[in-house]
C-alpha cells in the first residue's frame, strides 16, 4: 500500500493512537516481512479477474446484482498500492481506475440516502454493502467529483441516523431481521449478528461525519448494540469492568449466546455466526482506523469475546476455518473467515488468531484457481458472498499494513496443545466437542440432527464432516446420552456417546490421543467415512489420489470425480452419467459434462442433453453450453433420488474413449458412465468409484487409520470413502501407530459389555436399558492400572466396572507396572497420585509403578499391602464442585485483576488476583447441593471476604443447601495482599 496515498487520501494520521490496547499494533512504515499481506496483495489481483466479469457496459458499471458493485473496494486497495500489477489482475491500472470510479459514482446516485431509489437503507444487507462501498470512495476521493463526495457523505450520515432513530425497533425494510429489541436471543437463532449489524450501520457516520452531536448521539447508540452483541446476563452483571467510560454489568443486558459460549442459528450451531462478533467489528474498526479516529474500546474489548473465541479454537482445523459440526452449506467458504481471524489477529494482537488467520491464508490461493475460478467462496452459499469476501479481504490486508509489524503466529503445535479440551455445550444445543493435539472430535445429539464427527490430524480436507463418521447416514435419536471427561477435574480429556436408534445402539468415545472409538449392537449402513479427493494443487492431501495401506500391499486410488473417466473407445451416440447414490443431500449438479473422443476432445460442447429432471433455474443445456459458471441440477423436489441421470445425444454414432465431469458441490457420491447406439439400451462403460477390499485394518494417505474387531464385512475403499462394518470400529490419527499389530491384539471382554483399549483408555458401551454393577472387565494387556481395585490373573487383569443402561465411560490409565507380579497380586488405585499394591497370601510381589516422568518400586510381602503416594498436583477425578467450571468475571476482566479461573483450575501455581473489583462467580453448571467453601490463599495479608450463592446468577445470598453460582466477595485487597490460590466448592 502506498504510505503517500493512503494517508493522503485517507487522513491516517491518528490511527497509531487507536491501537493502544496492543503494544505491536503502532502505524508506520513495514519494518519486517508479512507473508499474509502478500498473499491478500496477490489474491486481490488476481480475483480482479472475476471482478472484470461483472462489468456491465450497459450501465457503465459493475453489476447491481448480489451487490457486486462492492468489489469497488477491492478496486480502490490495489490501486492505491506502489506495485500494481496489471498482469496478474488481467486488467490495466487506468481502466480499473476509471470503471471503479464510474461504479462509485452510478451507485452513489442509485442509494436511497442520496436521493436514489435502487438501493441502501435497508439494514439487512444494504448497510453492509454500503460500510464497503464508503470506504472504496474514502480510499478514492481525490478522484471523484463534489457531487458524488456529497452523495457518498450522505449515504454515510443517514445510514448511521436511520439505525438511531430505530432506537430498539425492527427495520421495516428488513423482512422480519431483527434483535428482538434489546431482549436479544439464545435459544435456536442468535441475536448477535443482528446486534452487530444495528452497531456497524453507524459506524461510517461516526467516523467520517463532522457533526460532533449528531456523532456523540450515533456512537452511544453503537456501543450499545456492540456491547450487547455477545452479551450473557449472569456473566455480565458480575462484570463491573469499564469499557468506554461505562461498566459492563450497566450496559450489557442482552441474551444472545448459551452459557456454555456457543451460539446458534436456524437451530444449529453454527461458527460462522459465532464469528459474526468480529466480522462486524473488523467492518466498523477499519472505518474509524482510516478515518483517524480513536477505536472504540468495545470493538478491541467485547464482552465474553475471548471465551467465544475459546470455543471457535475448540472448533478449529488445520486451514483455520472451523469445522462446522451441524450445517452443510457453509463449509469450506474460505473467503468468509478472512475477516474474523484478520481483526482478531491484527487488531486485538491475538497470535492464536494470527496462527489461524496465516493458516487459512495458505489456502486461499489454490483454492482460488480451482473451479470454478477466481472465486473466492465456492462450493456452497450464496452470491453476495463473493463481492462480500473480496471487500473483507482488502479490509484484512489494510489491517496489515496499517501495522508496524504483523502479530507473529504462535506454532501451530502450540496452537492445538492450547486450544485442547472438551465441553459439553449442553442438551439445548445438543453438541460435545473434543479437541485434542492429535485430532478434533464431536458428537451431535439433537434428536433431529445426528451426527458423528472425526478430522484427524485436523485436516480439513481427509474426512468429510458433513457425513456421519461410521454411524449410519440418516440415524435418528430416539435416546442419548453424553458424557464428558476433562483433564482439571477428572485427569484426562474425553468423551462418550450413546445413542439408542432403530435397530439398536451406537456408542462413539473420543480419546485425548486423538483415537475414537465407534460401537455398535450391529446396524446396517454403519462404519463409512466420507473423504474428500479433489485436485488442489497446494492444498496438501489434495492431489486427485488417496493412497491406502492394508495387509500385503496398497492402492492408489484416483478422483474419479474430476478428472478423466477412461474406458475402452467404442461407438455410441449418447453417453449418459447415471446416479447410484448422491454425496450430498442435494442430489446431483454438474458445470460441465464433457464426453471425450481417442483425442482427449470434447464431442458434447453445443449438443443438447436430456435428463431425468432439471431446476427450474439449472437446466440441463448448461451442462453443454461451454460457460463453466452455468450448470445442470436435478429438480428440487428429485434430490432424494439416488438414480437421477443427465445424458448428451452426439448427433451420430461416434468413437468415445471417455468422460469428464466438472461437479459442483452436489456430486456423484457412486454412479455410472453408459453409453449406447439407440438411447434406449445402454451398457455400462465405466463405474466410479474404483474399489478394493481388505479386512481388519486400512491406512489412509499416511493421515489416519481405520482397525475392526468383531463381524464378518469387509473394509471396503474407494478414492473417496471407506466402508468399515464391525461392531468395534478404531480410528487412528497417530500416523506412527502399527494398525497390523492393533487389529490383531486381543481386546478386553465383559458379559453384555462392549469394551475397547484404544491407546491404553478403557471405552465402555453398556448398549442396553438395564443398569449392571460390578461386571467384571477382562483385560489382556495387563501393565495398566485403573482407578479401583484390579487383580491379576494368569492371562489378563480383571477390573470391576458398574454402568447405568445406554451409557458409556473412558477410564485412562492412571498407573503402569513393570516386573513380574505373582498372579492374584491386587492394585487399588484411588486416584491419579494414589496406589495401594497387595501382594498374594503365598508369593511376594516387586513391581514398578510409572507414571508420567515418575516411577517408585514397591516390594510387598506375601499377604501384606503397600501404598504409595506420589507427589504433585493436582489429584484428580476431585470432588470439589468448582474445579475447572467457568468463571466471572469473564472478558474484559476489571482493572487489577487477573481471571478467576487461576482460582478453580487445580494449579497451586497460578491465583487469582482480586483487585478493587473483589468479587469473583464459578458456575456449578447446575443447581447442585452445597456443604461447604474452602479457600487457600498465598503468602501475603489476607484480606476479608465472604462466600455468596445463587440459583440464577443474579440475586444472591449467603450460602444455602443448594446452588448453581458461589461467589467469593473480597473487600479492600491492595496491592502485595494475598492471592487466592484455590476456591473449592463441596
Amino acid at each position: 500500500m502506498s504510505r503517500r496515498r493512503l494517508l493522503t487520501l485517507a487522513g491516517i494520521s491518528g490511527v497509531s493512537s487507536a491501537f493502544t490496547s496492543s503494544p505491536a499494533t503502532a502505524v508506520g512504515p513495514v519494518a519486517v516481512a508479512d507473508p499474509v499481506a502478500d498473499i491478500y496483495r496477490q489474491l486481490l489481483h488476481v480475483h480482479t479477474q472475476w471482478v472484470e466479469e461483472q462489468w456491465d457496459p450497459s450501465i457503465g458499471a459493475y453489476q447491481a446484482a448480489d451487490f457486486r458493485f462492492a468489489a469497488v473496494l477491492g478496486n480502490a486497495v490495489l490501486l492505491g498500492m506502489d506495485d500494481y500489477d496489471p498482469r496478474l489482475a488481467s486488467v490495466d491500472a487506468a481502466t480499473l481506475k476509471a470503471r471503479t470510479v464510474a461504479t462509485i459514482q452510478r451507485y452513489a446516485a442509485s442509494n436511497r440516502l442520496a436521493g436514489g431509489t435502487e438501493w441502501g437503507r435497508r439494514l439487512f444487507w444494504d448497510s453492509t454493502f454500503e460500510l464497503y462501498f464508503v470506504l472504496a470512495a474514502r480510499l478514492m476521493w481525490a478522484d471523484l467529483d463534489e457531487p458524488t463526495r456529497a452523495k457518498v457523505q450522505l449515504i454515510a450520515e443517514g445510514q448511521a441516523a436511520y439505525a438511531y432513530q430505530l432506537n430498539a425497533g425492527d427495520d421495516p425494510m428488513s423482512d422480519g431481521w431483527t434483535p428482538n429489541g434489546t431482549d436479544g436471543g439464545w435459544r435456536g437463532d442468535t441475536k448477535l449478528e443482528e446486534m452487530g449489524v444495528y452497531a456497524q450501520a453507524m459506524a461510517p457516520g461516526i467516523a467520517w461525519t463532522a457533526d460532533t452531536a449528531s456523532a456523540s448521539a450515533w456512537r452511544a447508540r453503537f456501543l450499545y448494540w456492540a456491547s450487547n452483541a455477545s452479551a450473557l446476563p449472569a456473566a455480565d452483571r458480575a462484570n463491573p469492568a469499564m469499557v468506554d467510560g461505562d461498566r459492563v454489568d450497566r450496559r450489557s443486558t442482552a441474551h444472545n449466546l448459551h452459557d456454555t459460549f456457543i451460539v446458534e442459528n436456524h437451530g444449529s450451531a453454527n461458527p460462522h455466526y459465532q464469528a459474526e462478533l468480529w466480522r462486524t467489528a473488523g467492518r466498523a474498526a477499519i472505518h474509524f482506523l482510516v478515518a483517524g479516529r480513536q477505536l472504540p474500546e468495545v470493538l478491541t474489548h467485547q464482552p465474553n469475546g475471548e471465551q467465544l473465541w475459546r470455543t471457535l479454537r475448540l472448533l478449529a482445523s488445520d486451514a483455520g476455518e472451523p469445522v462446522m459440526p451441524m450445517i452443510a452449506d457453509r463449509y469450506h467458504l474460505y473467503g468468509r473467515d478472512v475477516l474474523p481471524l484478520a481483526f482478531l489477529a491484527q487488531v486485538q494482537g491475538d497470535r492464536h488468531a494470527a496462527r489461524a488467520e496465516a493458516d487459512l491464508a495458505e489456502r486461499l490461493m489454490p483454492y482460488l484457481r480451482y473451479e470454478p475460478t477466481y472465486r473466492l467462496t465456492k462450493f456452497s452459499g450464496e452470491e453476495k458472498y463473493e463481492p462480500e469476501a473480496r471487500a473483507e479481504l482488502a479490509v484484512a490486508y489494510l489491517f496489515h499494513k496499517l501495522r508496524r509489524t504483523p502479530v507473529t503466529p504462535v506454532p501451530k503445535a502450540q496452537f492445538f496443545r492450547e486450544a485442547s479440551g472438551t465441553r459439553n455445550f449442553g442438551d439445548e444445543v445438543g453438541l460435545t466437542v473434543h479437541q485434542s493435539q492429535a485430532a478434533f472430535a464431536a458428537a451431535v445429539t439433537k434428536p433431529d440432527m445426528v451426527n458423528f464427527l472425526w478430522q484427524p490430524a485436523h485436516d480439513n480436507w481427509l474426512v468429510d464432516t458433513r457425513a456421519p463418521a461410521f454411524l449410519p447416514a440418516g440415524s435418528a435419536a430416539a435416546g442419548r446420552w453424553t458424557g464428558v471427561w476433562s483433564k482439571t477435574r477428572d485427569g484426562v480429556d474425553a468423551t462418550a456417546t450413546v445413542l439408542a436408534v432403530k435397530g439398536g445402539y451406537a456408542g462413539y468415545a473420543t480419546l485425548p490421543t486423538g483415537t475414537v472409538v465407534y460401537a455398535s449392537t450391529g446396524l446396517p449402513g454403519e462404519g463409512g467415512l466420507t473423504l474428500f479427493n479433489l485436485t488442489m494443487p497446494g492444498v496438501p492431501g489434495l492431489d486427485g489420489t488417496r493412497t491406502f495401506t492394508f495387509a500385503g500391499g496398497h492402492a492408489e486410488l484416483t478422483d474419479q470425480m474430476t478428472g478423466d473417466i477412461t474406458f475402452t473407445p467404442r461407438d455410441a451416440r449418447y453417453v449418459r452419467m447415471l446416479g447410484r447414490e448422491p454425496g450430498t443431500e442435494y442430489g446431483y449438479s454438474i458445470y460441465t459434462f464433457s464426453v471425450l473422443d481417442v483425442r482427449g476432445a470434447d464431442l458434447a460442447q453445443g449438443a443438447m442433453p436430456t435428463a431425468s429432471s432439471e431446476d427450474v433455474w439449472f437446466a440441463a443445456r448448461n451442462a453443454t453450453d461451454g460457460n463453466p459458471e452455468t450448470r445442470w441440477a436435478v429438480a428440487r423436489e428429485e434430490r432424494g433420488r439416488a438414480d437421477s441421470w443427465l445424458a448428451v445425444d452426439l448427433g451420430s454414432p461416434v468413437q468415445v474413449a471417455g468422460v469428464r465431469i466438472a461437479w459442483e458441490a452436489a456430486y456423484g457420491k457412486s454412479f455410472v458412465i453408459q453409453t449406447s447406439t439407440d438411447g434406449r439400451t445402454w451398457t455400462d462403460a465405466a463405474a466410479v468409484p474404483e474399489t478394493r477390499t481388505t479386512t481388519r485394518w486400512v491406512g489412509i494417505d499416511g493421515r489416519a487409520g481405520i482397525v475392526t474387531h468383531g463381524g464378518k464385512g469387509k473394509i471396503t475403499v474407494t478414492a473417496a470413502s471407506v466402508s468399515a462394518p464391525a461392531p468395534i470400529i478404531e480410528g487412528y490419527a497417530n500416523t506412527r501407530k502399527n494398525l497390523a499389530e492393533a487389529a490383531a491384539r486381543r481386546l478386553p471382554t465383559a458379559e453384555g459389555l462392549a469394551v475397547s483399549d484404544a491407546d491404553g483408555h478403557l471405552s465402555i458401551f453398556n448398549f442396553s436399558p438395564n443398569t449392571v454393577r460390578n461386571v467384571t472387565v477382562h483385560i489382556p494387556e495387563r501393565h495398566n492400572l485403573y482407578r479401583g481395585s484390579q487383580v491379576l490373573t494368569k492371562d489378563s487383569l480383571e477390573w470391576p466396572v458398574s454402568l447405568n443402561g445406554g451409557t458409556a465411560c473412558v477410564e485412562p490409565p492412571r498407573f503402569t507396572v513393570t516386573g513380574n507380579p505373582p498372579v492374584g497380586t491386587r492394585y487399588d488405585v484411588r486416584d491419579s497420585h494414589h496406589v495401594t499394591v497387595t501382594a498374594p497370601a503365598k508369593h511376594r510381589a516387586v513391581v514398578t509403578l510409572h507414571c508420567g516422568s515418575w516411577s517408585a518400586t514397591v516390594r510387598v510381602p506375601a499377604g501384606k499391602s503397600r501404598s504409595v503416594s506420589m507427589p504433585g498436583a493436582p489429584v484428580t477425578p476431585t470432588a470439589d464442585l468448582a474445579r475447572g467450571r467457568t468463571t466471572f468475571p469473564t472478558s474484559p476482566l476489571p482493572a487489577g485483576m487477573t481471571s478467576p479461573d487461576h482460582a478453580v483450575d487445580g494449579n497451586p501455581a497460578t491465583s487469582w488476583r482480586p483487585g478493587p473489583a473483589g468479587r469473583m462467580v464459578v458456575d456449578l453448571g447446575g443447581v447442585v447441593p452445597v456443604e461447604s467453601v474452602r479457600v487457600a490463599w498465598t503468602k501475603g495479608r489476607r484480606p476479608a471476604w465472604r462466600s455468596e450463592a445463587s440459583a440464577d446468577g443474579l440475586t444472591y445470598g449467603p450460602l444455602g443447601e443448594q446452588a448453581r453460582y458461589v461467589a467469593v466477595v473480597v473487600e479492600g485487597w491492595r496491592p502485595g495482599d494475598a492471592e487466592l490460590v484455590e476456591l473449592a466448592v463441596t
